[in-house]
């Protein structure tokens, strides 16, 4: 999701907004922190994490290279405090717009308005797979598919992670992420090292 059709946009985007750059596990933006700017993924992926009253976090959906955070738009719009967590999946650079800009760009660029339809859609679509995967899917059905999209991504069949993260990250507990990946390591459609897991050939993302 780029503006390539109007270089005046992103060259707009860049002279208001602040560019910064973050480590793979840096958290963005926090849960409950004011929203003062609207971040803006231009290189790398970041994850957006949704965490309850007991501090157990699930994944909502991924931001990549051009995409932007709705939720986060939202709520500096309302001058409301984040009700997301926005983590770094990978080094990740952010281009931060200010808030006091959002009216400005509204107003003076319509493929800025169609740019945040588009992404409300998009981050639509993706809460509703979350909230189907939750309710019908059972959890080794949720693991395979989480560990496919993951492996997507990154463009690898293998990934750095622990098994306590991918319990954070489906909202789970480790020792039911543990079983279920030895059960598919049995079954062949992963390997299992340390701190890895190694999506096995034939395996496509449903």
């Amino acid at each position: 999701m780029q503006f390539q059709s109007s270089p005046e946009l992103i060259e707009k985007l860049y002279e208001h907004g602040i560019q910064k750059n973050y480590k793979a596990g840096e958290i963005i933006l926090n849960d409950n922190a004011n929203i003062r700017s609207i971040p803006i993924v231009t290189k790398g992926i970041a994850k957006v994490m949704r965490t309850d009253e007991e501090d157990k976090e699930i994944l909502l959906y991924y931001l990549k290279a051009g995409e932007s955070c709705i939720m986060s738009f939202l709520g500096g719009m309302h001058h409301e405090m984040s009700k997301v967590k926005i983590i770094a999946e990978e080094d990740t650079e952010i281009l931060f717009l200010p808030t006091e800009k959002v009216s400005f760009f509204l107003r003076e660029f319509p493929q800025w308005l169609d740019y945040i339809f588009m992404l409300y859609n998009k981050r639509f679509e993706e809460l509703l797979e979350v909230v189907n995967a939750v309710a019908f899917k059972k959890m080794d059905e949720r693991l395979l598919n989480f560990i496919k999209t993951k492996c997507e991504h990154a463009k690898s069949k293998t990934l750095n992670v622990t098994h306590e993260q991918v319990a954070n990250e489906l909202g789970t507990a480790r020792v039911v992420v543990s079983r279920l990946l030895k059960q598919m390591e049995d079954e062949g459609l992963v390997q299992l090292g340390r701190n890895k897991i190694t999506l096995m050939p034939g395996e496509k993302k449903q």
